[in-house]
């Protein structure tokens, strides 16, 4: 009778051990692929961000040439 309520709680032993790794392998997976949502969200909002300061910069570079053609104009006038 001992050797069996041995065998049957090594059984459960090992049964417990296998279903927890179980529960950790799918936690795991569904960690690294929200994880991996999240890079690749933030990657296409940091890709949205440089394009619209690479705009930002280039309507600045132009209106700031156009300040500069008028000031010339201007200043060559009253010569």
């Amino acid at each position: 009778m001992k050797k069996v309520f041995l065998s049957l709680a090594a059984l459960a032993l090992v049964a417990s051990v296998y279903s927890c790794r179980e529960t950790t392998e799918v936690k795991v997976d569904e960690t690294a692929e929200t994880t991996t949502n999240d890079v690749e969200e933030a990657m296409e909002n940091t890709g949205d961000a440089i394009e619209e300061a690479a705009e930002d910069t280039g309507d600045a570079i132009e209106n700031a040439a156009e300040e500069t053609e008028e000031a010339v104009k201007d200043a060559t006038d009253g010569q």
